[in-house]
């Protein structure tokens, strides 16, 4: 395939080697004369193992070469990687300036070219720059409509500096966001010899999942900084406490936990924050990270309770108020914060769980709802029905199964409050409502 790269910076110096090396045929397209000059001298623009060498084949090869003029790239190409930079402002904002005069730039040569052209937006850009500035741009420019006369995509990379080449042709996963089939069609072929999930999804999504991605290692490098200062400070080597943290895939390292949806409770998580916190905080410890869950958490149910007022509706149902699908125990359940705040602003509830009976408990969790929350077990009923016949809005508070087909049991004017995720659907204005979703 013939493949144009805009900007031979980091990324697009390595995409350009490694597409060339894959036998495609690479333009290379820069302002800079002298990033051109060195790549058509087969010389790398930049310090990354095994690039040197690739590019130097490739142009030895006829198969990689760089100029200045896009209209030859364009036209000497059948899809345009956009590689530039997208610095951050003295805000966080991004400058699009770079990929702003890309997109005119492409866009003026696609005015005058025949034939369906493909742009994929390999920069990381913020959710909605896609819509905002790369589409209006290219359409603006070439007078043509994205999806008809040319196809847009965005394809982040999960290149390290150092190992850019073997991720490269070792990626985690190929995200591709596609605003029309032809378009993410073209792009999935570059990938074909790729051993890595392909997932195709929309533009919006594949710019949102850069961010997480790297938004997430960040985290992960702060929590691990935390836990070897709070461990250091206890005479306990952090290194090995993360190395056997890191054994556990089956939950630290995992997809298990990391499903937007409603705050963790129970009788384990918020004790244990709460204790490591206070450990932290008896050392003079700053710990920004493990001190902040907490009250993140915190926000996660005043949220739910903010979804509840919002609807403005008094008689509220809550199907499974334990704090999760196939447990008794209401002890720090969120949901359970939930009901008493509705509860002091004068709401009519009514509470149904299947696992939670007065009758049948015993111990620690009948003492809790007798002693600590005999107003909760008075709302208590026994069918899933008396909640649906009573509410106007009706709060999914847990996974358990049998609350999976409430949304096809509605009656015109009921609203769920969803915080867990019991069907698939999006929200849906005045009829269902996901927490994150």
């Amino acid at each position: 395939m013939k493949i144009s790269i805009f900007g031979m910076g980091y990324v697009g110096a390595v995409s350009a080697g490694c597409l060339a090396n894959d036998g495609h045929t690479v333009i290379g397209v820069d302002p800079n004369p002298t990033k051109v000059e060195l790549i058509n001298r087969g010389l790398t623009p930049i310090i990354e193992k095994d690039i040197g060498e690739m590019i130097e084949v490739a142009v030895s090869n006829g198969t990689l070469r760089a100029t200045t003029n896009v209209a030859d790239a364009v036209f000497g190409s059948e899809i345009s990687l956009i590689c530039v930079g997208t610095p951050s402002q003295l805000n966080g904002n991004l400058d699009l300036s770079y990929v702003r005069r890309v997109c005119e730039e492409i866009g003026t040569a696609l005015k005058e070219k025949d034939g369906f052209h493909v742009v994929v937006a390999r920069s990381t850009m913020l959710p909605g720059s896609m819509r905002s500035v790369v589409i209006p741009t290219l359409e603006q420019f070439s007078g043509k409509v994205a999806g008809q006369g040319f196809g847009v995509c965005n394809n982040p990379e999960f290149l390290r500096e150092g190992t850019a080449v073997y991720d490269y042709y070792n990626p985690p996963k190929t995200v591709i966001g596609e605003t029309d089939e032809l378009a993410g069609d073209a792009l999935v072929s570059l990938y074909a010899q790729m051993d890595a999930p392909l997932v195709r999804t929309s533009v919006e999504t594949a710019e949102m999942v850069k961010y997480t991605d790297n938004n997430w290692h960040a985290l992960k490098v702060a929590f691990a900084n935390e836990i070897g200062n709070l461990s250091k400070a206890l005479g306990i080597d952090g290194h090995e406490v993360m190395e056997i943290f890191c054994k556990d895939t089956k939950l630290n390292l995992s997809p298990y936990y990391m499903k937007p949806g409603f705050a963790f409770g129970g009788s384990c998580l918020p004790k244990d924050v709460r204790a490591l916190t206070y450990k932290g905080r008896s050392l003079d410890l700053d710990l920004p990270v493990l001190n902040s869950i907490m009250p993140s958490n915190q926000r996660q149910i005043q949220k739910g309770i903010d979804m509840v007022v919002r609807h403005g509706k008094r008689k509220v149902g809550f199907l499974g108020f334990a704090f999760k699908a196939g447990t008794d125990d209401l002890r720090e359940s969120p949901l359970v914060e939930v009901i008493e705040a509705l509860l002091g602003k004068g709401y009519d509830l009514r509470l149904y769980d299947q696992n939670v009976n007065v009758a049948a408990l015993t111990g620690a969790n009948r003492d809790y709802i007798l002693n600590h929350i005999p107003h909760i077990s008075k709302l208590m009923v026994t069918k899933i029905t008396e909640v649906l016949e009573f509410a106007e809005v009706i709060v999914i508070g847990n996974s358990a199964k049998e609350f999976s087909a409430v949304l096809e049991q509605l009656r015109p004017g009921q609203v769920i409050v969803d915080l867990v995720r019991v069907t698939p659907g999006k929200s849906e204005l005045g009829r269902y409502d996901g927490i994150c979703w």
